[in-house]
């Protein structure tokens, strides 16, 4: 499955603003945190939007995110980190919401794949 969404910042944060309605999420549950924030910032490069291609099927070019952790119970989500990045080491970590799961139809793929656009 491949898809695109876009990401906004405004004074509240990072947010997916491209889910389609109807969804069953409130503007906080679709609110990037817990190092999905930081990732936005990183790929963003000081815009205030970023829209990626995601899969999770291996596309060639394409960066990695692993799932280092996936929780049942509480919080929901996954952990996952991002090893390398435009040929750098960073071993960064973030954690995706349960918002992850109805992109993807269910699940928190092992690996997910990206682009910036």
């Amino acid at each position: 499955m491949i898809a695109t969404h876009t990401f906004t910042k405004d004074d509240q944060g990072w947010f997916i603003s491209s889910i389609p309605e109807p969804h069953p999420f409130s503007r906080g549950a679709l609110a990037m945190v817990a190092g999905a924030d930081t990732f936005l910032d990183i790929l963003a490069e000081g815009e205030a939007t970023v829209t990626l291609s995601i899969s999770d099927e291996p596309i060639e070019g394409y960066n990695k995110l692993n799932r280092t952790k996936l929780y049942q119970l509480g919080i929901g989500g996954a952990d996952y980190v991002l090893h390398e990045y435009m040929g750098h080491v960073i071993n960064f970590e973030m954690w995706l919401c349960s918002v992850t799961m109805w992109v993807f139809k269910g699940m928190h793929p092992e690996t997910i794949y990206f682009t910036k656009f």
